[in-house]
């Protein structure tokens, strides 16, 4: 007896290369505009497929995961963050949830590093200048930033891409410092010429650069705090390519606003694209749309995990990057 094909629902436009491939293996039903699905959308969708393919836009709760039918055995989330997913709910439910770790890690560190080139050298002001028609000339202390050589880089989470952005801050002259959970192994440290810090608060005061690069989790949700930033040292610049809710955010457009902290260079933010207007007004803030990730061939091996995960689970084995526990 052939047994027929998974039925797949995917959320929101994938590339091109991969959408043909998921159409060759499965069932699918693919997303025909690039807008997030309503909540009555994404009801009908756990309700009806075998397997769904959110993303980060999509919030996969429990009120939705308890709509579900008895058919949906697996979420094969399109990202490596899984902070959008109760995957406590979905294990209760019988549910597995995958997602694509490690694919990114080279694209968000290499934003990293350009937003902090960005802020250091103050890139946006003359851009402006450039767009606007108003500059009048080279001048010998127009637009002076600083040079990252010799800056000391604290990073916020020491994983793959925390690591990732050592290796290139290295090699920018920079001294690197970093506060995680675990201590690295003295070989890791030493490759990355990375000094640890047991105490997150110590580490902050004296770092020239902060580089969130830790996960959303409970215990991260505002750890960079009013008090923490104001720990930071005036002439000190924030960096967030992570999550949004690791960082308070009206507590740090107050202290940029009031010249306690030097500038920002994010990615990601609290409230999504809900941004406070008074952040958007500054000057020596860079704010990028959520495009840490947003590399063509890094969108593919998304993908591609993706893929891998759903056909591993069909063939009836465990997917590779299934969400574990000690993951949370």
């Amino acid at each position: 007896m052939v047994k027929e094909p998974l039925s797949i629902v995917v959320t929101r436009r994938l590339p091109d290369a991969v959408e043909a491939r998921l159409k060759e293996l499965f069932d699918v039903r693919l997303r025909q505009d690039d807008q997030p699905m309503s909540r009555a959308e994404l009801v009908e969708a756990v309700r009806s497929a075998d397997v769904l393919v959110p993303t980060v836009t999509d919030q996969i709760d429990a009120g939705l995961i308890g709509q579900a039918s008895e058919k949906l055995k697996l979420i094969a989330n399109y990202g490596a963050g899984i902070d959008h997913i109760d995957v406590s709910t979905a294990r209760q439910r019988g549910v597995l949830v995958s997602n694509t770790p490690g694919v990114l890690t080279e694209d968000t560190a290499d934003m990293t590093m350009g937003l902090i080139l960005a802020v250091t050298r103050r890139m946006p002001e003359g851009l402006a200048l450039m767009q606007q028609g108003t500059w009048e000339g080279w001048a010998p202390t127009a637009l002076l930033g600083g040079r990252l050589g010799g800056r000391r880089l604290g990073i916020l989470g020491m994983g793959r891409i925390g690591q990732a952005v050592a290796r290139r801050a290295v090699v920018f002259g920079m001294q690197v410092h970093y506060h995680n959970r675990r201590k690295l192994h003295s070989e890791t440290e030493a490759s990355l010429s990375a000094t640890y810090w047991e105490s997150l608060d110590q580490m902050i005061a004296r770092m020239d650069v902060i580089s969130i690069n830790c996960p959303s989790t409970p215990s991260t949700f505002h750890l960079m705090n009013a008090r923490r930033l104001q720990l930071m040292k005036p002439e000190a610049v924030l960096i967030n390519t992570s999550r949004g809710e690791v960082v308070d955010e009206n507590a740090l457009t107050r202290l940029l606003r009031a010249g306690q902290i030097a500038g920002a260079g994010l990615d990601v933010y609290e409230h999504g694209t809900k941004i406070n207007p008074r952040l958007r007004a500054l000057t020596n803030v860079v704010l990028l749309p959520h495009m840490g990730s947003a590399t063509k061939e890094g969108r593919i091996e998304m993908g591609e995990k993706v893929i891998i995960n759903i056909k591993t689970f069909e063939d009836g084995h465990r997917p590779p990057d299934q969400v574990v526990p000690s993951m949370l």
